[in-house]
């Protein structure tokens, strides 16, 4: 046990000693929080204001569009003739032509442009062409525009969850993001740090280092020590992750979350004089900050239990993975021939990241619990489950196998890897490894 203790220190040092370690330990988070806030940035200030003519032969649907942050509609008094001919040289980007019987024919209502419009501009002129129509032959039915304006309703309904411990409010899109995130994590983590012992174990093996370390421990204590060192270096670079992402999201909230008066006073005042800008203004007035909504509905789930389901089905995961990747370093001499040997490894991983996507519809169906349960494909999947809530038997289960598989495979990883780690030279077939397996000594 001593020997191992020395192997696990002296990979976990040789790490964290590393200044790409460092760097990417304090970057990481602010890379990932610059790189949305980048496109969060983008996404705003590219919006560019479109201007649309409106030609409308009926009557009916002057000053009925609604301006926006997006587009402005005008109705110039000209025929579609004249309107197409100058509409370009106006600014506009396009010109709506509505006709006379749009309502007995509303497939008649043609889109001209210089351009291709946008699939999104698109769709919000035929919705509320669409809109005005159905408002229109309601009145025509003798509804009166009072009775439809009472009768559109906006339902925001909160989601409560039911338990022993009584009525809790959660949040179904924080839940559907902090699950989706988890997985995704624990996907790339043990690529990462499961290649890492891989091509640790290669190049000692190629650089004849192993042969001296061989002589004073054995292979087994040798391949658990470096996979163990390495998990503790992914752990610590996750735990400061962690409270270097909690410490972001705080200022970030609280920097969004108090905008500056002059600011807010600046964009409240230039949205009033634009046409349709009362209404935004309004709407600015009452609206929620996004920041503070997305943090209180992160604060409905139960955050302790989901980075210790985290913790350990990160560390499951990859010491059932990082195993195998340990064998597949020890039996080959050179990057080139992991490629035939990887391909069986990297299969049940990226097909749980499938899966996760569907336990993400239905984290109750039968295909989430049995994916859930299966140690190859558990530690991704559980974590999609565990957010949206995940009974304590099937949690229990699902860890025991977990713990079960790492075993086995660690077993089946030790045979190949003293055979292996002293062979050099002979190209490997999976005919060959079957055969270090059941070797005896």
């Amino acid at each position: 046990m001593h020997t191992i203790f020395l192997i696990i220190k002296r990979e976990y040092m040789v790490r964290v000693r590393k200044k790409s370690f460092i760097i990417m330990t304090i970057l990481g988070p602010l890379l990932i929080f610059g790189f949305y806030a980048i496109i969060g940035w983008a996404a705003v200030s590219s919006i560019n204001q479109k201007k649309i003519a409106i030609v409308d032969e009926s009557g009916r649907f002057v000053n009925q569009f609604k301006n926006d942050d997006e587009t402005v509609y005008s109705y110039p008094k000209q025929s579609l003739a004249d309107a197409k001919k100058t509409f370009v040289k106006q600014g506009f980007n396009a010109l709506v032509f509505i006709p006379k019987d749009v309502i007995e024919q509303p497939k008649t209502v043609q889109i001209f442009s210089e351009k291709s419009v946008s699939l999104s501009l698109q769709s919000n002129i035929e919705r509320a062409i669409s809109k005005e129509i159905e408002t229109i032959k309601l009145e025509q039915a003798g509804i009166t525009q009072k009775v439809i304006q009472d009768a559109k309703v906006n339902i925001d309904a909160q989601t409560i969850s039911l338990s022993d411990g009584g009525e809790k409010s959660n949040n179904g899109i924080a839940t559907t993001i902090i699950s989706g995130f988890c997985a995704l994590l624990i996907y790339i983590s043990v690529l990462i740090y499961g290649t890492q012992v891989m091509r640790g174990v290669m190049e000692e093996k190629t650089n004849r280092i192993v042969e001296v370390i061989i002589s004073s421990v054995k292979p087994f204590q040798l391949m658990l020590g470096k996979i163990i060192g390495v998990a503790l270096v992914g752990l610590t670079q996750f735990m400061l992750w962690i409270v270097l992402t909690v410490g972001l999201m705080t200022v970030g909230s609280q920097l969004i979350g108090q905008p500056k008066e002059t600011t807010q006073s600046a964009v409240t005042a230039r949205m009033g004089g634009m046409p349709g800008g009362q209404e935004v203004q309004g709407k600015m007035a009452t609206a929620k900050n996004p920041v503070a909504d997305v943090m209180a509905a992160i604060g409905t789930l139960n955050i302790p239990l989901i980075i210790g389901c985290f913790l350990f089905y990160f560390l499951g995961g990859y010491l059932l993975y990082s195993a195998l990747f340990g064998a597949v370093g020890a039996a080959v001499d050179n990057e080139t021939e992991t490629q035939q040997f990887m391909f069986p490894i990297m299969m049940p991983i990226i097909a749980a990241i499938a899966f996760a996507q569907i336990a993400v519809r239905d984290p109750d169906g039968p295909l989430a619990f049995w994916t859930s349960m299966i140690p190859f494909t558990s530690p991704v999947v559980m974590m999609v489950r565990i957010p949206f809530g995940v009974p304590v038997w099937e949690l229990a289960l699902s860890m025991v196998l977990l713990v079960l598989g790492f075993i086995g495979t660690t077993w089946l990883a030790a045979r190949i890897y003293r055979v292996g780690i002293l062979m050099y030279g002979k190209k490997v077939t999976f005919r060959e490894l079957s055969k270090w397996v059941f070797y005896k000594g």
